[in-house]
């Protein structure tokens, strides 16, 4: 469950939160890249199935190369893979994984009040089952569970947010010092950034091969964070493609559907 951005928030919070958000929202495609080859192409292959996508829908019909995994349709936890395809992926997984995890146990163990003790009908003192299996509570792993580790690296994202601003969970929780806010927001900005540049979406620029199909210019394409691609022509405002299909010399989002068109029309012009 994605939880509405507080903007009362301190800011520091506010970016922990966002990043924390980019981390989980990208997990499944890297989960997915680890079992793919990496290539040298542009854009990225869950960029080109974004685009790909679009051209179906336009044409009505139904490709047979499903689109690129997203996170609705993958399981979340990191598993063994006996000949992962992208080393890359898989280290940048096992490392972000590892870091949101400690992170959260160090959270927990700061602003986490321990499990209540209750007593039993013969007034012995026990474990408040009530409130050790309290949803909202981390719980750490030990030699017999993996506790909250089992949900994956996506509880522990959402678990984060949580703490990052302040969501109240009645006195289960305390606020969070500000020293340790700091270095949650530090953690989450650098797992953000692993995520991002094993997927190829740290805001890399590459020149495509192909020039502009409507005024020859030279086009560089760029994936920023997030994913959306961008392609810009050198020429600028002045090209003359049609200007429904881009904005300000530049096409993004849906609207490189009509440069992917019109590229893959000038490929099948034969050569002068």
């Amino acid at each position: 469950m994605t939880t509405p951005l507080d903007h009362t928030a301190p800011p520091v919070a506010r970016r922990a939160a966002v990043d924390l958000a980019a981390v989980r929202e990208q997990w499944g495609d890297l989960l997915a890249a680890i079992g793919r080859r990496p290539a040298a192409e542009w854009p990225p292959r869950d960029s080109r199935a974004y685009i790909d996508g679009h051209l179906a829908e336009q044409a009505d019909t139904v490709e047979d190369e499903q689109p690129a995994a997203t996170v609705g349709r993958l399981p979340l936890l990191l598993r063994e893979h006996p000949a992962p395809l992208n080393l890359d992926a898989l280290d940048a997984a096992i490392e972000v994984e590892r870091d949101l995890f400690d992170l959260a146990d160090a959270v927990a163990e700061y602003v986490q009040r321990p499990i209540r003790p209750a007593r039993d009908s013969r007034g012995r003192f026990i474990t408040d089952q009530a409130d050790a299996a309290d949803p909202a509570r981390w719980h750490y792993q030990a030699q017999t569970s993996p506790g909250s580790r089992a949900f994956g690296l996506h509880w522990a994202a959402v678990w984060l947010e949580g703490r990052a601003l302040d969501e109240p969970a009645g006195d289960l929780f305390e606020a969070m010092p500000v020293l340790l806010l700091d270095q949650v927001a530090t953690a989450a900005r650098r797992s953000r950034r692993t995520v991002e540049r094993a997927l190829g979406r740290d805001g890399r620029s590459t020149t495509l091969a192909e020039p502009c199909p409507w005024c020859a210019g030279c086009l560089t394409g760029r994936t920023r964070p997030g994913g959306e691609p961008v392609v810009a022509c050198s020429t600028g405002a002045a090209c003359t493609a049609p200007a429904d299909g881009r904005r300000s010399g530049e096409w993004r989002g849906a609207d490189l559907v009509a440069l992917w068109v019109a590229l893959a029309a000038a490929r099948q012009q034969p050569a002068a």
